[in-house]
């Protein structure tokens, strides 16, 4: 036990370092040195290719994938045959080089500039959670351009398009959780949705974030009304890659009656539920024809 906790005490800085921001091109720093004013400098730009200079410095200085203290104990370093134990503070002033955005059904579409590492649930946060219109995957998909902090033996062949179930982030799986780089995109598409239409007492669209059946999908838009035909229920799927729609004829009746199966439901069902039209008829002639009796006089026959 103790060889454990000694073991993992030492590894404690390593992932420490894992989330310290890391000076990238174009961040603009303050550069302080302590009883130096004729050295420091404001708002240095970082140059696209990662470098700064430094008044009386002959060589450029690599700051891109430095933290602020690697950077100032650098320019201390550099500045030693001048100056002994000079004091050098560094700090970002704007960050620009990390960013990253999140699109698709949140409750806030952003973009972000990242003045730490940030995973995946914690952007989402940023983002207000998913909107109800929300499926059940998040996806991310990953600049092609190479970082400049990756080591050049770097093995990493992980592909520009990552995808993970929403729920398990949600959860903060680990495995779902990643850490977020610079150019990310993260994507949130919405549910595929089916559509309940007709004689029922709630016409709705309900989106497919988990296996819904025809009878779950009917009660959810509250059930049917009176004079529905129940052994004529259509739905209109879709035929995949393309616009035509086919007619699936079901009977309701047998399904309640376990003679005939539940029908899962597919992206783009349309669920017509029809009137018995002779019935509908007379149920509206008695409903009119009823309360007008009632109005007239009242008259005896001998």
């Amino acid at each position: 036990m103790k060889t454990i906790i000694a073991i993992l005490l030492f590894l404690l800085p390593v992932y420490a370092q894992d989330d310290r921001y890391r000076i990238g091109p174009g961040d603009v720093l303050d550069i302080r040195i302590y009883n130096r004013p004729q050295l420091s400098r404001e708002a240095v730009r970082v140059e696209g290719s990662g470098m700064i200079r430094m008044p009386l410095i002959e060589n450029e200085i690599q700051a891109v994938c430095l933290t602020e203290g690697e950077l100032a104990k650098e320019i201390s370093t550099r500045y030693a045959r001048y100056y002994k134990n000079l004091q050098v503070d560094v700090f970002i002033k704007e960050y620009h080089s990390k960013q990253v955005a999140i699109i698709g059904a949140v409750n806030e579409q952003s973009r972000f500039e990242l003045q730490r590492r940030v995973r995946l649930l914690e952007l989402l946060t940023y983002a207000k959670g998913p909107s109800t219109k929300a499926g059940q995957t998040i996806n991310i998909v990953h600049s092609t351009a190479v970082s400049p902090c990756k080591q050049t033996d770097d093995t990493d062949t992980s592909a520009a398009f990552s995808s993970y179930k929403l729920s398990d982030v949600l959860q903060g799986d680990p495995k779902s959780n990643p850490y977020l780089e610079t150019g990310d995109i993260v994507t949130l598409p919405e549910a595929d949705q089916v559509y309940v239409v007709g004689n029922v007492f709630m016409p709705l669209t309900i989106s497919l974030k988990e296996p819904i059946t025809l009878t779950r999908a009917i009660a959810m838009a509250g059930g049917l009304k009176q004079d529905t035909k129940k052994d004529k229920i259509r739905i209109l799927r879709q035929e995949p890659g393309t616009t035509v729609r086919k007619e699936i004829m079901v009977d309701l009746s047998a399904i309640e009656k376990k003679s005939s199966e539940d029908l899962a439901l597919a992206p783009n069902d349309i669920i017509d539920v029809p009137t018995s039209a002779g019935k509908s008829f007379l149920r509206s002639l008695v409903q009119g024809v009823v309360p007008g009796v009632g109005q007239l006089p009242v008259r005896v026959v001998p």
